[in-house]
This record gives C-alpha cells, sequence and structure tokens, in this order.
C-alpha cells in the first residue's frame, strides 16, 4: 500500500499521515443480537416431494439416494403443505429475520447501514435489498444488495462490519435469505417434461437439477453489529472476515438463469423464451463432479493456509468451528482438509444444525450462530471460527468470533 502510493506521487509522509491514521481510528465491533426465521412447521424426508411436487408427475429416483448422503433429517418450505401455495416472498422471510431482531430491542430507528444477501432474489429488478427495506418499519437507511450463493451472507455481514469499523455507522444490520422452495417446485419444470412425453422420452429432469431438490431450503437469519458490547449477556467480537474467490481458476459450478451449451457458458437473456421453458433454464443446477472434486481444496486448503498465515491464528486457538457445509458427506472429507493443512479442529468443537434446519444457503450460518449463541454454554474469550464455501465459482469465506461477556 506504501508503495503504491507513492507510485501515485505522493510521499511517504502523505502514507502515515493519512493512511496509517485512518487506520488507527477504526473501531472495534460486535455481533449483540442475531435472529432466525424458518417458515411453516419442518417437512421430514418423507414428506418433501409431496410438499414440493413431482417433476414430470413421477416419483425422483435420486432422493433417497441424495438423502442418504446429505444426512439432512428435516427442513422447511415457504410453502403450504395442504394447499401448495407459496406462504412468504424471499423478501418477507428476509424481513421477518430482521423483524426478530426488532423484538430483542435492537432500535430500528438507529439503524444507519442494511445490507441484504440472497442467492435468488424475487426479481431481477429493484434490488433485493430495497424489497426488504420496503417491508420494515424503519426510517430511511443506506441499504445494500448483495448477490452470490452461500458467501453473498457473509458479504452482508462484511459490508455491515466495516459500516462500523470505520465509524460510518454505529449500529448496522446485515441480512440473509433464502426461498429455493420457489424454483424447486414440480411446475416450475412442466414445460421441460411435457416437451419430454411430446418427444416419448422419460419426463425425468437431469441429475443436475434434481439433485439440488433434495438438497436446499428456505430460510432467513439476521445480525445487529454495533461498536459496544451489549451491557449485559453475551456479544461476539468480530476479529476478521476474509473472503476469497478463486473465478479467475475454477468455472462456475453452481447456477441458475444460464447453463452452458457446446461449452460456452451462456445466461438467460442469450435464449429464446420457449428455449428457456423446454430447458428450465431459471432452475438451480449443480456440476456434482466438479463441486465433488474441488470444494475442499478451494474453499479449505488453500484459502485457510493463506488466512492463518495472514493473522497468524492456529488451530489451537480455536474452540468452537461452526461450518456451513452443505451435505454430511462433506463433513469428514472437511475434516480430512483442515488435517492437510495443518488445521485439525477436532469434530468435538464443531456445531452445525444441517441436519434438522437444512441446507439454507447464504442464510445458513446466521441460522447456525443463532442456534448456537442461543443453546451453547460459551465463555468469556473464547474463540469461534465459522466457515461459509460457495461452488458458485468457488469462493470461500473464513470469519473470527470471539466471546464477550459483561461483568
Amino acid at each position: 500500500l506504501q508503495a503504491a502510493t507513492t507510485r501515485r506521487g505522493l510521499s511517504v509522509d502523505y502514507f502515515d499521515k493519512h493512511i496509517m491514521t485512518s487506520n488507527n481510528t477504526l473501531k472495534d465491533v460486535y455481533l449483540n443480537r442475531v435472529s432466525a426465521f424458518l417458515p411453516n412447521a419442518p417437512v421430514g424426508n418423507d414428506e418433501m416431494e409431496a410438499v414440493l411436487g413431482m417433476a414430470g408427475d413421477v416419483p425422483s429416483r435420486v432422493r433417497r439416494m441424495i438423502l442418504r448422503s446429505n444426512g439432512i433429517l428435516s427442513r422447511h418450505y415457504a410453502i403450504d403443505p395442504e394447499s401448495r401455495r407459496t406462504t412468504h416472498t424471499n423478501a418477507e422471510l428476509a424481513a421477518e429475520a430482521v423483524n426478530g431482531l426488532f423484538a430483542q430491542g435492537v432500535p430500528a430507528e438507529a439503524i444507519g447501514s442494511l445490507a441484504c444477501a440472497t442467492s435468488y432474489p424475487d426479481q431481477t429488478m429493484p434490488g433485493h435489498g430495497v424489497m426488504v427495506h420496503g417491508l420494515l418499519d424503519m426510517p430511511p437507511c443506506e441499504v445494500f444488495s448483495m448477490a452470490g450463493v452461500c458467501a453473498a451472507g457473509m458479504a452482508a455481514m462484511k459490508h455491515a462490519y466495516n459500516a462500523v469499523r470505520t465509524g460510518e455507522h454505529a449500529h448496522a444490520v446485515s441480512v440473509a435469505s433464502e426461498n429455493a422452495s420457489a424454483v424447486m417446485r414440480g411446475e416450475v419444470f412442466q414445460s421441460e417434461t411435457d416437451h419430454k412425453k411430446l418427444e416419448n422420452a422419460s419426463p425425468e429432469i437431469g441429475f443436475e437439477k434434481d439433485f439440488l431438490r433434495w438438497m436446499l431450503s428456505d430460510g432467513a437469519g439476521a445480525v445487529y453489529l454495533s461498536d459496544r458490547p451489549n451491557s449485559d449477556g453475551l456479544s461476539l467480537k468480530i476479529h476478521w472476515i476474509d473472503l476469497l474467490s478463486y473465478a479467475n481458476e475454477m468455472p462456475p459450478c453452481m447456477y441458475a438463469g444460464a447453463e452452458f451449451r457446446d461449452g460456452v457458458f451462456e445466461g438467460w437473456k442469450h435464449a429464446d423464451a420457449d428455449y428457456g421453458r423446454r430447458h428450465s433454464l431459471m432452475a438451480v443446477k449443480q456440476d456434482v463432479k466438479l463441486l465433488n472434486e474441488n470444494i475442499v481444496r478451494y474453499t479449505v486448503e488453500k484459502p485457510l493456509s493463506q488466512i492463518a498465515a495472514k493473522h497468524g491464528i492456529r488451530a489451537e486457538e480455536i474452540d468452537w468451528f461452526l461450518p456451513h457445509y452443505s451435505s454430511g458427506f462433506f463433513r469428514d472429507r472437511l475434516s480430512d482438509g483442515l488435517k492437510n493443512i495443518g488445521f485439525d479442529i477436532p469434530q468435538e468443537k464443531w456445531f452445525t444444525n444441517l441436519h434438522s434446519k437444512g441446507n439454507t444457503g447464504s442464510a445458513s450460518i446466521y441460522i447456525i450462530l443463532e442456534e448456537f449463541m442461543r443453546t451453547f454454554p460459551i465463555e468469556h474469550g473464547q474463540k469461534i471460527l465459522c466457515y461459509v464455501p460457495e461452488s458458485g465459482r468457488f469462493s470461500t469465506c473464513f470469519m473470527l468470533l470471539e466471546a464477550v461477556k459483561a461483568v
């Protein structure tokens, strides 16, 4: 940074007086409150196909296999199980989570920055963030919309963190929400399966689409950040949040509104409407082979080696590990990846609620944090490492927290 300053024709004195001085005024940031919202009653494995509906009016041949592998036992959908009508939009899920913060005493009128994340918003325009803000009883404020997949939730949290850290805002909220069921219902694939029937082909949808129908679910979570710890109870001091993308090395792996055609990745705007319907272009898809071969290397081994060296942290310092992984299939592989880089965290220090809350994408780490803070005997000074991988085009995030209990 100093070298860049001198290259721009500015003196070293400028660097010392302005850049270094501003760094000395950065504030500590605390996660004071967390809220989670999960729509409707939990849906068990034997009920989920009835709630989502069958694609092509035939039962999925891979559902049981995928559920055995991912270890998810229940999840939540924004769908009425009786009428199969939608009960919440994506923005409404997010607003419910933020309202959960207000119900805990967070001052809505003091929030200066609201950062909202999701993988799949309700509309392409306006931005997701302003749609959430429009549902909340709070005054005008700075609003950001974060796009992406799982790491989008942490991008929103990092924006809120930086807003407080720089002193621009004393109070900030970040929220992540997913309404995956809206693009996984059987009706979404109707045009594709009807076209296959006309061609006397099996109405089954491709594995890259069917796979995710049994992996993803709905929910939202929100956090309130400020520049001081709670006067009573527990706060989590945020030491740092590091996000890294390897899109410069890796192709898209999980995507929607696009597909590979003749080896070229093309978005929905390049396809005519009929083609889009016949190929369920807006459905979420996953290259499972690419995922399995690269997820640990690109979201654990490479980035954590760099991040641990950057911050000088060792595995022995970590009291709790909160990983978001999409499937129980990856748990032992994640553990092996940590061991491979000399950062072994024993699994008795891990906490995830994937089995009971499902994979809620960008909202997952918020939902994990909410249950962890509410139910675990966290002690003052304990260090908590959070891990959020993203297979969209292979990104990852690590966050280090420290428990602070009021004296």
